[in-house]
């Protein structure tokens, strides 16, 4: 798959995700293997107002490059001056949301409202396209409900409208994250267009990965909840995916230290206060499955220094040292017996 000057073999990228997908966990899931990452979505409105909150999402850095900034509106003049100034941030290339299905992104006309109007959707990305000099791409799903299913239209017109590649979240906005993608959706899409396909939804685990590439054609797979959880699953991923290897699921150490260095991140780029009160929502996926999880994550939300929060997680590392070295051991004595 070729983005401009970005090229990558059956690629493992990271969905944007609005609260999720920040510059800290976007390194930490290139440090583990994705070959693609997208900002949080990010709104035009508040772009082109100068607002804090949308303007700071337009931090990059090189450790996570290949990196694209994800703009949204529905507002074309305001989306093109938004494209401009991400274009100004440095990002490897400009992507535009047209798969948002919450209420409040689509009540002004943007996101997966654009499915309603593949013209307008055209139309906005053609001025995108036409301002910037940066690879323009989109994301979007497979329509607005099951009865206007319009991605083959869609992808035909994106591509006259000069997008570089089209990712799909192959449900329909009616859907939200409900009920199966529809993957077969892709092969048709395929047939229509000559510009690179992304498949998201539904992708798990490292198999589903291996499966959406050999049923559906895809140049690139896209990662999005899955990666919450675990962002380990880019690494497991691409091993699957290379040399056909699937990993073990990293061990409770590998885990709690990738948690601390993600934690540094978060306290570097957005400092002590405000880095640590965002990543609570990240305790439970690193911790999901292991003994006596709760306890350890009821303490690590109520902390508010890092060094707190560093020296609960190494007593905790070392309880579960010693748990499995006990249970092993208690193991060694029931197969003696």
């Amino acid at each position: 798959m070729r983005i401009g000057s970005i090229e990558v073999e059956r690629g493992v990228l990271l969905a944007p995700m609005e609260d999720v997908t920040d510059l800290p966990f976007r390194i930490i899931c290139k440090r583990l293997g994705a070959d693609i990452v997208y900002t949080e979505f990010i709104s035009s409105e508040g772009l082109v107002r100068n607002a804090w909150r949308s303007r700071s999402k337009l931090t990059v850095e090189d450790e996570e490059r290949p990196v694209a900034i994800q703009i949204f509106g529905g507002n074309i003049p305001v989306m093109v001056e938004a494209a401009r100034l991400s274009e100004e941030a440095g990002p490897d290339f400009i992507d535009i949301n047209c798969g948002c299905w919450v209420k409040n992104v689509v009540a002004r006309s943007a996101g997966a409202a654009l499915l309603k109007d593949p013209p307008l959707m055209a139309k906005m990305a053609r001025e995108i396209v036409d301002t910037v000099k940066l690879p323009v791409t989109l994301k979007t799903r497979l329509g607005w409900d099951k009865n206007s299913i319009v991605i083959e239209d869609v992808a035909r017109r994106l591509e006259q409208a000069g997008i570089a590649a089209l990712a799909i979240h192959c449900r329909t906005r009616d859907m939200g994250h409900n009920g199966d993608a529809s993957w077969d959706w892709i092969a048709k899409v395929k047939q229509a267009v000559d510009i690179p396909i992304i498949i998201n939804g539904d992708i798990k685990t490292p198999q589903d990965a291996k499966r959406a590439f050999d049923e559906t054609g895809c140049d690139a797979v896209m990662i999005g909840r899955a990666a919450i959880s675990n962002p380990f699953i880019m690494r497991q991923t691409r091993r699957y995916l290379d040399e056909g290897v699937l990993e073990d699921s990293p061990t409770a150490e590998e885990r709690i230290n990738t948690l601390m260095e993600h934690l540094r991140l978060a306290i570097l780029h957005k400092g002590d206060r405000l880095g640590i009160r965002e990543f609570r929502k990240f305790y439970s996926g690193y911790l999901k499955g292991l003994h006596c999880a709760s306890s350890a994550r009821g303490d690590l939300v109520l902390y508010d220094s890092f060094e707190q929060i560093e020296e609960r997680l190494v007593r905790y590392r070392e309880f579960l040292q010693e748990y499995e070295a006990e249970r092993l051991a208690n193991d060694t004595v029931y197969a003696a017996a």
